[in-house]
């Protein structure tokens, strides 16, 4: 007898279901996981200018010289508009517009530094769910 190897058609359709299945559910959340990393790369181009700021205040120098030109922040491919200031304390805040998927195009995410020297993003308008965790 002839005994033959193979899948039949009804397995192969149940793969190729399963497949399907798998491939909707990747499928909604793939915008979030790219709006998230855009920010995540905005908030990349925005950490020498906190470096930087942190140490004009170590160096005992005023913060108020701090601007986008001297942190070296310049529009890039994530951010469209950027901007810094800080007071004598070194209370202050970077700030960069977001370029990227319309969830978070147009939309600023700010690096606010306490009188404590404590960074955080609150106050961004960027939604939560796409803030880095770092933020």
């Amino acid at each position: 007898m002839n005994k033959q190897k193979g899948f039949t058609l009804i397995e192969l359709m149940i793969v190729v279901a399963i497949i399907a299945i798998l491939a909707a559910i990747a499928i909604q959340a793939f915008p979030s996981y790219i709006a998230k990393t855009q920010v995540t790369a905005a908030l990349a181009d925005m950490h020498p200018g906190k470096t930087l700021v942190e140490a004009v205040i170590v160096e005992g120098r005023s913060p108020t010289v701090v601007t986008p030109a001297y942190l070296g922040l310049t529009r890039s491919v994530h951010c469209s508009a950027v901007a810094a200031q800080f007071n004598d304390s070194g209370v202050g805040s970077i700030l960069c517009t977001v370029k990227g998927t319309s969830a978070v195009d147009g939309k600023d995410l700010l690096l606010r530094r306490s009188n404590e020297g404590i960074w955080s993003c609150d106050g961004s308008a960027l939604d939560v769910r796409v803030r880095p965790t770092g933020c």
